[in-house]
């Protein structure tokens, strides 16, 4: 028997331009989430290009920095300036190396003094900004205070007394006097930075630790340092960066060539004949300079940031 058909089964123009209508009239934001969806997407690409833009900006010293060690010294005086060597020169970098240079001493002694500066500085601090976090004494608050002043007084200002108290101790024109005065004035920071981090740790811890027999030594050592890592991290980062690169007070408190810091080192050679400055044997040096504060940064970037936070939440 044939099946006979709705004569609403099939909806008339009327009705479908009307349903149409109707859903969409049911279905209120669907054009403004597409607007929002737009705009988002030309959002995230204006962020693209001024990134890109910025690490450019970043990026073209250390590339200038780096083709101008392979550029020959005839095409180093040339004007206007190539960007990139039209023939790879490691004339720069041989004369570099050349023990009578004395840039293998430098490198050397540069990191005998930042290792130094990073073991004193992270010690103190550490043991500081313990002391000032959990132990709460009258004066504490002052203390703390005094200790960060110590940032807002500028270097340049305290290098004669320094100079006076060294020649006083004996320890004018030596490494150690310069690993001592590096710590001192990396020491205001990394106590910030420190005390933060103990105080970030709540109490509730430490009376576990002192519950279960350990004493305070003992609860700082296996508790509380694993704790503070970020921190600590934090701290030998700019210890090291800040002695590595400081150029004034190995200037002005060594006087031994065979002392030399890179920095005075790459200061010292830099003139070539007739007093011009040799670009190429100062672009190999600042490239050697930059190599171990980038490997540095790049392996403990992630605990740097987490210490930078952890020390600015208190």
């Amino acid at each position: 028997m044939p099946v006979r058909e709705s004569p609403t089964s099939t909806p008339t123009p009327e009705l479908a331009t009307v349903t149409l209508t109707t859903d969409r009239a049911v279905r209120p934001g669907g054009d403004v989430r597409r607007w929002t969806r737009t705009r988002r997407g030309s959002a995230g690409i204006w962020w693209w290009v001024g990134g890109i833009f910025l690490a450019a900006l970043f990026l073209l010293p250390l590339l200038t920095t780096l083709t101008g060690s392979l550029k020959s010294p005839e095409e180093l005086r040339q004007r206007p300036p190539t960007l990139l060597p039209t023939e790879i020169s490691f004339d720069a970098w041989a004369r570099m190396f050349d023990p009578g240079e004395g840039v293998l001493r430098g490198i050397l002694n540069s990191l005998v003094v930042s290792g130094g500066t990073v073991a004193l500085t992270v010690v103190l601090a550490t043991l500081a900004g313990y002391g000032l976090a959990r132990y709460r004494f009258r004066g504490s608050g002052v203390v703390f205070a005094v200790i960060l002043a110590g940032m807002m007084i500028p270097f340049t200002v305290l290098l004669t007394p320094i100079s006076v108290v060294l020649r006083e101790l004996g320890l004018f024109n030596s490494l150690l006097g310069v690993v001592l005065v590096y710590a001192t004035y990396q020491l205001p920071f990394c106590v910030f930075i420190m005390r933060n981090s103990f105080a970030s740790i709540p109490d509730e811890i430490e009376e576990a630790s002192l519950i279960d027999g350990c004493t305070r030594w003992t609860s700082l050592l296996r508790v509380f340092l694993p704790l503070v890592v970020p921190g600590i991290v934090t701290s030998a980062i700019f210890a090291f960066l800040n002695a590595w690169n400081e150029f004034l007070a190995a200037l002005v408190l060594l006087t031994d060539q065979n002392k030399f810091t890179l920095p005075v080192v790459l200061q010292s050679n830099q003139i070539g004949r007739f007093g011009t400055v040799d670009w190429g044997l100062l672009d190999a040096g600042v490239v050697v300079s930059m190599v171990p504060c980038l490997i540095i940064f790049f392996l403990l970037q992630r605990y740097y940031v987490n210490g930078i936070f952890a020390g600015a939440s208190k």
